[in-house]
Order: structure tokens, then sequence, then C-alpha cells
């Protein structure tokens, strides 16, 4: 059996930077005679539900493979037997336009949210199609967190101009702001968070464990270390309920990539790593 894990970024550079750090502080050392392979889809999620769409029995492999130049080149001599897990990384991104309800003709469509709803059946095995990891509301929230204390409580508008009541509603400029996440987060993230290339393991071991309290807050409203993993599915079904779905739409802030790593060596393991 190989001992080969193929990790998918939705993009080209941020992800690659955060996982090259998690595996130089983290990552190589409780998974040894395991090699990481790396590469990119290369554009956000809902262009993954097309490709889906369009073939049902998708090969998740073979698509990434065939998707771009530098993956063909990366994969080359590899087969899907090669790999003995296949981890799919990608933003939330509730304002792309392909998240909207409403197509560009008037429409009434296939919301977002019922695509990603879709995608978390289809890639929930690794060992199988992939499983599909989302960080909320996109990869810069590993870092959005300005007092550990209180980041349970740390939001981001989801929606943008996609929320039913832009431009009519007194918070649209906050919509607007929460389209510029980036510059957002940069701002307000505690100093040492900003250069993902200057993370350390205690860096990392304090993300993972702030990140794993806020999925069981986000489930179970308790900021505190979880009794067990919860689904990809779940986490998203409670995102819907708790903040997307309401008035005014947020998401709590989630990254991916904590969560793989409860996920991947298990609740009692993780304690003892972190």
């Amino acid at each position: 059996m190989s001992n080969n894990i193929l990790f998918i970024f939705e993009g080209e550079s941020t992800e690659k930077k955060i996982v090259k750090s998690l595996q130089t502080n983290f990552l190589n050392e409780n998974l040894v005679g395991n090699t990481i392979i790396k590469c990119s889809f290369g554009t956000e999620i809902y262009q993954l539900y097309k490709k889906l769409q369009e073939d049902p029995d998708l090969d998740t492999f073979n698509l990434v493979r065939d998707i771009s130049l530098h993956n063909r080149d990366l994969l080359n001599n590899y087969t899907r037997k090669d790999f003995a897990e296949i981890y799919l990384f990608f933003d939330y991104d509730g304002q792309s336009s392909l998240a909207s309800p409403i197509d560009k003709a008037g429409n009434v469509v296939e919301s977002g949210d019922e695509k990603i709803k879709k995608m978390l059946v289809f890639f929930n095995n690794e060992t199988d199609k992939g499983k599909l990891y989302l960080s909320y509301p996109m990869v810069e929230a590993i870092k959005h967190i300005s007092d550990y204390a209180t980041f349970y409580n740390v939001k981001a508008k989801s929606k943008g101009r996609n929320c039913v009541d832009f431009g009519n509603c007194k918070h649209s400029n906050f919509c607007i702001e929460g389209a510029r996440y980036k510059q957002l987060v940069s701002r307000e993230c505690l100093k040492g968070l900003n250069n993902f290339n200057k993370y350390s393991n205690d860096i990392w071991k304090q993300l993972i464990r702030a990140h794993i309290y806020k999925m069981n807050y986000i489930v179970n409203e308790s900021y505190s270390y979880p009794t067990k993993s919860e689904s990809q599915y779940t986490i998203f079904e409670n995102q819907l309920n708790k903040y997307i779905c309401k008035e005014c739409h947020f998401v709590s802030v989630l990254s991916a990539f904590p969560i793989f790593v409860h996920d991947y060596f298990g609740n009692k393991k993780t304690i003892e790593l972190i």
C-alpha cells in the first residue's frame, strides 16, 4: 500500500505556504513514512462543482492532473493507486458569482450553499474520491485571531453582493468590506501571525488548539476541546443554521487545516500532540 498523500488546494500560493510551515513545524515529525504531494486546482470551489455536474463519476486524481500543465508535470509519474489518501482544501467563498441564487438572466438557480452540501457528500472519503475541507470564509482564516480568548466570537461577512438584501440594508457597507477579507485579517490578527513563514511549533500548537475549540463552539456551543471529531457536513450545517442563514449573513471564522489535523490524528492523539 502506498504511503503517498495528495493535497489539492484551491489556490497556488497561500495554501502551499501554510502547509509548508505546518509540515516543517508539526506534520513531518508526526507523519513519518508518509509523503505529501501538493498541487492546485487553480480556481474556486464552485468551478469544482461544475466539473462534478458534468461527470457524476468524477475521478479526482485525473481531474486535478489534467487541469494544468504544472499538475500534469508534477503527477506525470503517478496514478490514482499511488495515493492512499486525497484531501481537498477550499474556501467557502459565499461571495462568488457562482454562489449566487440568481443567475445573470435573473433566474432562480441552485444556491452556492446547496452546491456545497452536495460536494461535502461526494467528497467525504479520503481513500475514494477524496475528503473536502472548507475554510470559512477563506484560507486566511487560519490567522484571523486578535485574542485567543475571544476567538470563539470572531465572524466574517459571508455573502457580499449575493445577499438578497444587498443595497437595501444598513449593513451593506460591511458586506463590501467583507470582500476585502485578506486586508481585514492583516489588520486585525496578532502581529506574530501575519507571516506564515515565521510560524513556530508553538504557534502551530496554539492555532490548532484554537481552531479545534472554535469548531466545538460552532457545533456544540462550547469553546473547549471536543469529545470527538465532527464531520465537515455537520460543521457546515451548523454554520448555515447559526450564522449563514441568519438575517445578516456571516460565517464563524474557521480554518480547514487544524480540523484536518484533528481528524487525521484523532481526538486522543491530537490532545497529546498539542
